[in-house]
């Protein structure tokens, strides 16, 4: 007899929404094909940004050998 297993609910990353993390769902861990689609366009657009330190302005960009 095989247990009754209940699917693994995630918080979708976009929406905040539940998202069921099974291969059920192919668009997992977002809830919906709308989420996957709003956080692809997000990356394609560069809104997702590490924040990095940028040198003072008197400072000269690029090889640190001609500083």
């Amino acid at each position: 007899m095989k247990p009754d297993l209940k699917p693994k609910t995630v918080v979708c990353p976009t929406c905040g929404g539940p998202s069921v993390y099974a291969p059920e769902n192919r668009f997992r861990p977002f809830c919906s094909e709308r989420c996957k689609n709003v956080d692809l366009g997000a990356w394609a657009s560069e809104s997702f940004r590490m924040p990095a330190d940028a040198p003072p302005d008197d400072q000269v960009y690029g090889d640190a050998k001609l500083q």
